[in-house]
Order: C-alpha cells, then structure tokens, then sequence
C-alpha cells in the first residue's frame, strides 16, 4: 500500500488544476529531505514536475522548487540536464520578459550545471529572443538576460543573480575559458567584460558568482595575457577594487597603483563577505602562474592594496591569501641579479613589521604550498 505521501506524488498529474496545485505546494517541504519520494516508478514524479514546469505559474513556481530542492541527487540531476526538451522549455521561458518564475529557473540551470553536459550552452543554437539578443547561441541569451537582470530593465521580476554561478561552472571547461576570453561574433565583446563590473554590486550571489567565474577562468594559463592587458579585458581592477577600502597612500604609492585605484573616497568599504575576498586573493595568485602576470602585479602595486587588506581584515582565511601572494610577489625571480627588487625586499620588510603589530603568525611553507582549486 502506498504511505500518503507516496498518494500526494501521484496528485501532481491529476487533471484538476486545484488538486495539482495542492500537492505541488505541499510536496515542496518533502523535497528539502526526501528526494527518496520523487524517485519512485522510473522517476516519474520528476517527469510529472517537469511537465508542471509549464502550468499556471503558482504550480510551475512549486515544481521548480522541488526541481532545484531534488537536483543535487545525480540520477535527477542527469535526468533533467540530459532532457532536449525541457531545456528548450526552461530556455524558452527564462528567455521570455514576461515569465515570473525567471529566478527560480536560473536557480535551476545553476544545478544542472554540475552535470558535465550543461556545457553544450556554450554552442547550442535557438530561435533569438526578440527584444533580449541578437545571437542564437543560448549562453550569449544567458548573458543578456544576466546583465540586464542587473538593474530590472529587461523582466522586472527578475535579476537572474544565479546565473552567475551557471557561468561559473561553465568557466571551468575548457570550452567555456575559451568562450570568456574571446570575443563573440554577434558583438565583438569578450563575455568576461560583461561580468566583471559586477565584483562590487550589491547583490552578494551575484558577486559570489561573478568571483568564481574569473577564478575558474584564471585556470587557463594562454588566457591570462588577454586577462591583464588593458586593451583586452583588464580584469585587475575588478579584482582590487573589491579587496581596496578606504585607505590612504603617500604620493610615491599612488603613483604605483592603477589609476582605478588611486584617490580613493573615504567611505569606500571593502567587500564584507570574507569567501567573496579569499576567491578574489586565490584569482591574482593565479595569474602569478606566469612570469609576465607576476611582473604586472608587481607593476601596478598589487602588494599595496593586499598590504592593507591583510591589516585590516580579521579573517584567518583571508590573511592566508595575502601571506601566499606576499611571497610569491616579493621573491626574486631566476637571473635577477642578488639585490634587485630593492623596493619589493622594502615592502616585504613593512609587510612583515605590520604582521607584528597585528600580532600574526609568521608567513609558513604549508600556507604557501597549498593548492588553489576550482570553485565548485
């Protein structure tokens, strides 16, 4: 005999519109704990809530709940992200200015990216959505849809914050650094340009994501020229900003800093969330992978600007990143000469006497060896 609970699942393809939507609604504290009761007779409770994805938008609302509540079990997750057609259908309404369920569906292709064939956005072709892009390829849609999401001027009832970590995992293929630092055909724009400005919005998610995004497309060593270069997509001062609060610096430092940086406001804050700093910290010490990434961030006084972030933050995780960086920027480089890098040795010097006074551990090897991974 079926338990109640097990009933209720059956209700959501009743032909009545009332009772589907009464056990949507009341199913959706289940799938937080059970995704047991959504498994049953072939998965087919998850065919039945992606069919409601297309109901009356209370009951859609619901099973997109349940949908993104249950996405984290791996035989859901394949069977939702390997389905053409409700891709196309959740594309179809994301797309759509006028759908209200656009954020939970964000939500969802969020999940559906820790299944490795979510990549396929990346070169999967539609119908353009009038109004929204100019280009068929659906991760540029995606796009659109984000940063327009940002101010409301596209669905004002959404701001697609979580696509942001879809574009993380996408970052995290090859496929999809690729697609990031290369301009796209429809407008010449390399993608990161787009997401980059958002290190400092409010919205936590969205910086979250964003943080991410760069640091998983930091991975990729042949990136990192078009990376740093100003005529490229410049992502430093995206990654300082962030990290810089309201200090002053001589005349001699602010010379050293890139001009974003310089003259500074004083109620300028720094990034309050310390997960947010730890990524942006894990992201330029990557870009030190390479001789030229360690000369520029030598160049455009990163050392400043990590110098004040390790004094003024009080988060051990944090003040790891600016140790490993410290050492990495500071060290003499193979064929340098004994002695150069006289002004790099000075600030290490200031750097370690600021340790004191803050009472910190000393700089170890074992911070400095571990390694930096993939945001999940």
């Amino acid at each position: 005999m079926p338990t109640e609970l097990e009933e209720l699942v059956e209700f959501l393809h009743h032909g009545n519109t009332q009772i589907r939507q009464l056990a949507a609604e009341n199913l959706v504290p289940y799938s937080e704990r059970e995704t047991s009761l959504f498994k049953g007779d072939q998965l087919t409770p998850v065919k039945d809530l992606k069919l409601l994805v297309k109901d009356y938008a209370p009951i859609a609302k619901n099973a997109l709940i349940i949908l993104i509540n249950i996405s984290y079990d791996r035989e859901v997750l394949e069977n939702i992200s390997t389905d053409e057609v409700f891709l196309e259908s959740i594309l179809l309404r994301i797309t759509n200015a006028k759908e209200p369920n656009a954020n939970e569906i964000a939500m969802l292709l969020a999940n559906m990216a820790k299944s490795d064939g979510i990549q396929r956005l990346l070169h999967l072709r539609r119908d353009v959505p009038l109004g929204l892009s100019t280009s068929k390829i659906v991760a540029d849609q995606l796009m659109d849809c984000f940063v327009r999401g940002a101010k409301g001027s596209y669905n004002p009832k959404a701001d697609f914050d979580y696509l942001a970590y879809l574009f993380a995992d996408l970052a995290k293929f090859p496929a999809g650094q690729i697609y990031f630092t290369c301009p796209q055909f429809y407008d010449s724009v390399y993608p990161l340009t787009k997401l980059i400005p958002f290190t400092t919005h409010s919205s936590s998610v969205r910086r979250r994501g964003v943080a991410s995004t760069i640091k998983n497309v930091a991975f990729s060593l042949p990136a990192h020229p078009v990376l740093l270069s100003p005529s490229g997509i410049n992502i430093l001062p995206y990654l300082l900003l962030p990290l810089a609060g309201p200090e002053e610096f001589s005349e001699d430092e602010n010379d050293q800093l890139l001009e974003e940086l310089q003259y500074l406001p004083l109620d300028k804050k720094r990034d309050s969330d310390c997960e947010i700093l730890k990524t942006h910290l894990e992201t330029l010490l990557l870009l030190t992978s390479i001789r030229q990434g360690r000369d520029t961030l030598r160049e455009k006084g990163v050392y400043l600007v990590v110098r004040e972030c390790h004094a003024a933050v009080e988060d051990e995780g944090v003040r790891e990143g600016c140790e490993r960086l410290v050492q990495v920027l500071m060290r003499d480089e193979e064929g340098d000469v004994q002695g150069g890098h006289e002004r790099d040795m000075h600030a290490l010097g200031r750097f370690q006497e600021a340790k004191k006074r803050d009472s910190q551990r000393e700089i170890n090897g074992e911070a400095a060896g571990r390694m930096v991974t993939q945001d999940d």
